[in-house]
C-alpha cells in the first residue's frame, strides 16, 4: 500500500501545518461537573485509559476491578491516585457514586459487563472491538436503548483532531468519487504480536480462572491464555479486533459510512507464530460495499509502513499515517489520448487530434497544493475520546462512536474472521442481523 503522497502535480506547492489540540477549556463539561468513574480490567489498556484520563480534568476514577490481584496496584500506579478496588466488578455497579464505567476486559466479557452495568444505570465506555461475537453486539445494542445510557466504544482515533481534518478534506469533495481505499497496520515484534509478559506470580491462587472463563469453554488454569487471550478464539478476535476495528472505525468517521460492508473476503494465515494461538499473524480481507471496494490488511511479521489509509478518489489522493494526513490533488488536466488512435489511419490521427483540440482549448493548468497535517508531538487522542465520553455523560447527548457504530465497525471484523476460518465469502445479512457464508 502506498503510504506517501507521491509525486504532486507539476508546479504543485506543498502546504505543512501543525495541527492544533483542543484547549482544556473546551473539554469542561457543563457546569463544571466531574464525572465519577470505575474501570473493569486494569491490563495493558487498561491502564492506557487510565493514564489518558490524568489528562482530563472532568473525570476521576473511584474504582477498579481485576480478575487479576497484582493488576489493581498497577491501575493505582498508572492513574497516580488512590482508589477502591475489588476483584468483583458488580461490587462497582451498587455504588452511588459510580457515574460510568469503563470496560476494559477481554472481548469475551464486554457484552456481559455492558449489560450488568447499563441496567444499573451506568454509561459505558468500552474498548474495541465492542463484541465478541454479531449476537453480543446486538444484545448490547439493545440493552444500551432499552436503558437510556450513553456508550461509547473505545477506538479513540475517531475523536483525533488528524481524523477532524481528514473528515473535513474527505467531505469536501476534492477528492472526487473515491471508489478505494486501501488501508494496513503492520508490526514486528513478539509485543505487536501479542507475546505479552507473563508476571511471575500468576497463578490459581492470584488469577480468578473461573471468573474470567464466565461461558467461554471450561479448561485447567493457563496463564498464556489469561494475558494472551487475543490469539485465542474463545476471548478475543483476533487482528479483526485488534487493529481491524480501529482502521474500519476511522473509515466510517471520515466517509460517513456507519454500516456494515456487505460481502467480505479473506486471505492469510499463521506462519510464524506456532504458539499454540488460533488467530492468522497475516490477514488480508477485502471489504465491498455499494460503489466502494476496501481491502484491509495487516502482517506481524513485518512493520514496514506501520499504521495507514489510503484514499484513492478520481480528483485527489489522501494518505494517513499514524501521525499525518496528506492530500495530493490528481492531475486531472485533459491529455489528447494517442495511444488510442495507434490503430489508425495518418489522416484519421490528425482528424481526431484536431477536433480534440477545438474541444480542448490550450489553458494554464490551475495550480493546485499539496497539504499536509501532522499531529503535535505528545498528542494524545485517548484523552480526547474520554473527554467527548464525559461530556456526553452531562449533556445525553449521543457520541459519534457509539452503540450502533462501535457495532457496526466490529461487525467488520466478525466479517473478516468468519470469512477466513471457513475459507467462503462472508455475506452481512441486514434483514437477519447475521453474517452468512457461502
Amino acid at each position: 500500500m502506498r503510504l506517501s503522497a507521491g509525486a504532486a502535480v507539476a508546479g504543485a506547492a506543498v502546504k505543512a501545518t501543525l495541527l492544533e489540540p483542543a484547549s482544556v477549556a473546551a473539554q469542561m463539561t457543563p457546569g463544571g461537573r466531574k464525572i465519577r468513574f470505575a474501570i473493569v480490567g486494569t491490563g495493558i489498556r487498561g491502564c492506557d485509559l487510565l493514564r489518558a484520563a490524568r489528562l482530563v480534568p472532568t473525570g476521576v476514577c473511584v474504582g477498579a476491578a481485576d480478575l487479576y490481584s497484582t493488576r489493581l496496584q498497577a491501575g493505582k500506579e498508572a492513574y497516580g491516585a488512590d482508589f477502591a478496588t475489588t476483584g468483583d466488578y458488580r461490587t462497582l455497579l451498587d455504588r452511588k457514586d459510580v457515574d460510568a464505567i469503563f470496560i476494559a476486559t477481554s472481548d469475551h466479557h464486554h457484552r456481559r459487563v455492558t449489560l450488568d452495568a447499563v441496567a444499573a444505570g451506568k454509561d459505558v465506555y468500552c474498548e474495541k472491538p465492542m463484541s465478541h461475537s454479531v449476537t453480543d453486539g446486538q444484545a448490547m445494542v439493545e440493552a444500551v436503548e432499552a436503558n437510556k445510557r450513553i456508550f461509547q466504544a473505545g477506538s479513540q482515533r475517531v475523536s483525533s483532531i488528524l481524523y477532524a481534518k481528514a473528515r473535513e478534506i474527505y467531505q469536501s469533495g476534492r477528492l472526487g468519487e473515491v471508489y478505494e481505499i486501501d488501508a494496513k497496520w503492520n508490526r514486528n515484534s513478539p509485543g505487536g504480536a501479542w507475546v505479552y509478559p507473563i508476571p511471575p506470580d500468576a497463578s490459581p491462587e492470584t488469577v480468578d480462572w473461573k471468573a474470567f472463563l464466565v461461558d467461554a469453554p471450561d479448561r485447567p488454569f493457563e496463564a498464556k491464555r489469561f494475558f494472551r487471550w487475543r490469539c485465542f478464539e474463545d476471548y478475543g478476535s483476533g487482528l479483526g479486533g485488534d487493529l481491524f476495528v480501529h482502521l474500519l472505525s476511522g473509515i466510517q468517521v471520515i466517509t460517513g459510512i456507519n454500516a456494515p460492508a456487505q460481502r467480505a473476503m479473506s486471505s492469510g494465515g499463521l506462519y510464524f507464530y506456532k504458539d499454540g494461538r488460533e488467530f492468522p499473524d497475516v490477514l488480508h480481507t477485502l471489504y465491498e460495499y455499494p460503489n466502494l471496494q476496501l481491502h484491509v490488511h495487516c502482517n506481524q511479521n513485518n512493520n514496514d509502513g506501520g499504521e495507514g489509509i489510503v484514499f484513492l478518489g478520481r480528483k485527489g489522493t489522501m494518505v494517513m499515517t499514524g501521525t499525518s494526513v496528506t492530500f495530493t490533488p490528481q492531475d486531472v488536466t485533459p491529455v489528447f489520448e494517442s495511444y488510442g488512435w495507434g490503430g489508425m489511419t495518418a489522416a484519421q490521427r490528425q482528424k481526431g487530434q484536431e477536433e480534440w483540440r477545438a474541444a480542448h482549448p490550450v489553458a494554464a493548468p490551475a495550480l493546485s497544493e499539496v497539504e499536509s497535517y501532522t499531529l503535535p508531538a505528545g498528542y494524545n487522542d485517548t484523552a480526547d475520546h474520554i473527554a467527548n465520553f464525559f461530556r456526553a455523560v452531562v449533556t445525553r447527548e449521543h457520541v459519534v462512536e457509539d452503540e450502533v457504530f462501535g457495532h457496526n465497525a466490529a461487525i467488520g471484523c466478525h466479517l473478516a474472521n468468519q470469512s477466513y476460518f471457513h475459507h467462503s465469502i462472508a455475506t452481512w445479512d441486514a434483514a437477519a442481523k447475521t453474517v452468512k457464508i457461502s
